[in-house]
């Protein structure tokens, strides 16, 4: 009896531990193992995720990272020295050529140029009196009352005087423009910036700061790289007319601004192997700021009409890119495709897959050539899918009681053969 009960609590024991191994590999998501070590389940379809080819217009662009750069930057500086009288502009205003945005006193500038303009009223002066002598010269040489040489001595004083006059116009005109110089205005329409001299100081033509910077926002540059290996493409497409150029935000989605392509420079950087190109941008939203870093997006054209699978669906292989393409039975086949072009969200798929197929987007892991699937979000596949799992959990049940029965078989002999 005690080799009786001994062998009764190990078949117990057994039929525990392969319940148990069995709840905890359901629990895993993993297939039960048969007493023969066999998958049950290894044929049951595998969950997936799936999304129908389609045939689209898909633009062409070439991506780069660019800097936002001023159209036009001036530091306005002063051309004249003299203490700064008035700042006329506030910091962060916008202002258009002609504004007024400073003064500097001038007062000395003013009394030189007075006194130049009376330097020419004294020589003009001067100049009408020898004219007047010149005349009488003239008539007197006549009758012989002067000599000739006396007549050209004063016709060439007068000449003398006239140039004089003219030095004097020229330096009324100098005087003039450094008296000018004292009202600075802005030379551009833009945007000031913070000021760097207060009122009261003596400001000089050799301050490196300047007294403000006036910065052009709109339109507005933007200076980006692309590899030189684009350069062809770029400048074929630049040939047939302007092209238009994407600013968008580091997630490559929100569109910050558009603009047109200006300039491809005309050098290749040896260093990195890219060339420069320009692009101007109207910024009416004031959007872009210089010195901004951005994503930028070149279109080069537009594929008309092409076969367009998510991104997520194409796989990379010894054999190169590949997709999973259901099939009407449920089950997957390994397509071998060529992409055209590929980026975060889409694909274009130039041989390989028609408009009318489904391609595997989720759950690519999990699955084989051949293997059935069922596509989450798909009544029929679903309902196939239920019946199919029904039936093997059946099989299942049924494997375990067999597994108890033998079992207690088992038992039931031993006890019968211990009877005397």
């Amino acid at each position: 009896m005690k080799k009786l009960f001994q062998g009764f609590l190990a078949v117990l024991l057994i039929g525990a531990v392969v319940i148990g191994v069995n709840h905890l590999l359901a629990l895993r998501g993993e297939q039960p193992k048969a007493a023969g070590g066999r998958g049950i389940n290894a044929d049951a379809p595998v969950p997936v995720l799936a999304a129908g080819a389609r045939v689209a217009d898909v633009p062409v662009y070439l991506v780069g990272v660019g800097t936002v750069r001023a159209l036009n930057l001036v530091t306005v500086r002063t051309q004249v020295s003299g203490a700064l009288i008035r700042v006329a502009f506030r910091e962060g205003q916008d202002v258009k050529k002609g504004d007024v945005l400073a003064e500097i006193d001038p007062t000395i500038y003013k009394a030189q140029l007075d006194q130049q303009m009376a330097k020419k009223a004294l020589d003009e002066a001067v100049l009408a009196n020898s004219r007047v002598d010149l005349e009488r010269y003239a008539n007197l040489v006549k009758s012989n009352a002067v000599t000739r040489q006396q007549y050209d001595t004063q016709k060439a004083l007068v000449d003398q005087q006239g140039a004089q006059l003219r030095v004097d116009q020229g330096l009324i005109d100098n005087q003039r423009a450094y008296l000018n110089w004292c009202t600075i205005m802005s030379p551009i329409d833009g945007r000031t910036g913070i000021r760097q001299v207060d009122e009261g100081n003596i400001v000089s033509t050799s301050d490196t700061n300047g007294i403000v910077v006036v910065t052009q926002l709109q339109p507005i540059a933007i200076l980006f790289n692309l590899p030189q290996q684009q350069l062809s493409r770029v400048n074929r497409a630049f040939a047939k007319g302007p092209l238009s150029i994407q600013a968008t935000e580091p997630d490559n989605r929100t569109v910050l601004d558009i603009g047109v392509l200006q300039v491809v420079n005309n050098q290749v950087d040896q260093t990195t192997g890219t060339v420069q190109y320009k692009a101007e941008f109207p910024n009416k939203e004031l959007q872009l700021w210089p010195g901004q870093f951005v994503n930028v997006r070149l279109l080069l054209g537009t594929l008309r009409q092409v076969v367009v699978v998510p991104t997520a669906a194409v796989q990379r292989g010894p054999n190169g890119t590949f997709v999973y393409v259901i099939q009407p039975d449920s089950t997957v086949k390994l397509t071998n495709v060529t992409v055209a072009q590929q980026d975060d969200t889409e694909a274009v798929i130039a041989s390989g897959v028609a408009a009318a197929d489904r391609v595997v987007t989720s759950g690519l892991g999990q699955i084989a050539n051949g293997r059935k699937v069922v596509v989450s979000g798909d009544s029929a596949s679903n309902e196939q899918g239920r019946s199919e799992q029904a039936r093997l959990d059946n099989a299942v049940a049924e494997s375990r009681r067999r597994h108890e029965r033998g079992g207690s078989e088992e038992i039931r002999n031993e006890t019968q053969g211990a009877t005397p």
